[in-house]
């Protein structure tokens, strides 16, 4: 399954508060983190939501 790096770029400063939920759903607690989570609907949906917000990119699974 194929991985995703999303980094939280830009602060939620002044934004809607679902959009602040959000990136708490996907895991961030301090800007410029980066979270890898499994490819998904759902997780396209949620950074579809805040895609101002994040920088996606593929993760390397180095196995």
């Amino acid at each position: 399954m194929a991985k995703l790096r999303i980094t939280w770029i830009k602060s939620a400063i002044g934004y809607n508060k679902s959009q602040k939920r959000t990136l708490d759903t996907l895991g961030f607690h301090r800007l410029n983190q980066s979270v890898t989570h499994d490819d998904s609907m759902s997780l396209r949906g949620m950074i579809n939501k805040v895609r101002h917000l994040v920088k996606v990119e593929e993760a390397n699974e180095a196995k």
